[in-house]
């Protein structure tokens, strides 16, 4: 996850993980390899007027060098499948605008569509 999300700190993101948990139902889920973390995916439930019910991935990132093997794929058909065994409509996620291979693997391999753009503003502290 550090790869993903390396502006967190150990204590930060477990503090996040544990209220997101607590709070949105966020599951978190690994794939290893030889006892090692291939890969992880964060996921939510949702529900909005726009997608109905539906699963929100938070997080999908497998390490650099256990890329193209396949990992997300596997993530990615887990949640699939978990969504659909409790009746979810749909799955969502966004991906930094960076990201050309992510948004790759997403429309060609995994038969994902491009929706929208996610926008996002900064309130910082005042």
């Amino acid at each position: 996850m550090k790869e993903l999300r390396g502006h967190l700190d150990e204590q930060t993101f477990l503090a996040l993980v544990q209220e997101s948990q607590v709070k949105n139902q966020y599951q978190l889920f690994a794939l290893y390899d030889k006892g090692k973390i291939a890969a992880v995916i964060g996921f939510q439930p949702m529900i909005t007027l726009y997608y109905g019910r539906f699963v929100w991935v938070c997080d999908l990132v497998t390490t650099a060098d256990e890329r193209s093997k396949g990992y997300g794929n596997q993530l990615l058909r887990y949640v699939e499948s978990w969504a659909k065994e409790r009746k979810y409509q749909a799955i969502a996620l966004s991906s930094g605008l960076q990201r050309t291979d992510a948004h790759r693997f997403y429309e060609e391999k995994m038969g994902y569509d491009a929706v929208s753009y996610v926008f996002k503003k900064d309130l910082g502290e005042e």
